[in-house]
């Protein structure tokens, strides 16, 4: 498919992402657990993120008419410090890695985002937000890896990082067989507007 012709839809949510250094911390952390269990689709490191909003599959110009508006919050939002603290898992099927530091203003971000949304228009399932950062699936007929390895990696206590950047992000873009890939349709700075 030619990389020029752009879908008619794409399936976007609205994200923070912890910074390089934070999640290869987090990668070091999660080594025994690649090893002990290969079976696991463990998510791409390049594709962790905190959602904010899963706005799922949008038209293209609901996608645009989003941008300006976005932008202009994300410019108006001071940065947040963050970290990625403990793990846990959603019915024994996803494995994940809870949030730390200012879940305050992470929620009042968060609240804002969909506000905005919900302004311009454009319907979502809006879920209460449990910030995490999902690491791994288990096979269909697995229901002890997540368990064990969420267990394995309870304790850990990565160090704290500033989120820095909103995220615009759309998922499976060539919508071929195989994983999930994300790419950034747009991202902005927090905090410009002073």
């Amino acid at each position: 498919m030619n990389e020029q012709i752009q879908a008619a839809t794409v399936r976007v949510f609205i994200a923070l992402a912890p910074p390089d250094d934070a999640k290869e911390e987090l990668a070091q952390a999660l080594r025994p657990a690649y090893d002990a269990y290969p079976g696991m689709r463990w998510n791409r490191i390049e594709d962790w993120h905190i959602t904010l909003a899963f706005l799922g599959e949008l038209p293209q110009p609901a996608v645009s008419l989003l941008m300006p508006p976005l932008a202009e919050l994300a410019a108006s939002r001071q940065p947040l410090r963050l970290a990625l603290r403990g793990s846990g898992h959603f019915d024994e099927r996803v494995l994940w890695s809870g949030i730390g530091g200012d879940l305050q203003g992470l929620r009042l971000l968060a609240g804002e985002v969909r506000a905005l949304v919900k302004e311009a228009g454009v319907p979502f399932a809006d879920r209460p937000l449990n910030p995490h950062l999902t690491l791994a699936r288990s096979r269909r007929d697995d229901t002890s890896s997540v368990v064990r390895a969420a267990a394995g990696l309870s304790g850990f206590a990565g160090r704290t990082w500033q989120a820095g950047r909103l995220h615009l992000v759309g998922s499976n873009y060539g919508r071929g067989p195989g994983p999930i890939r994300y790419r950034d349709v747009e991202a902005w700075p927090l905090g410009l507007a002073r």
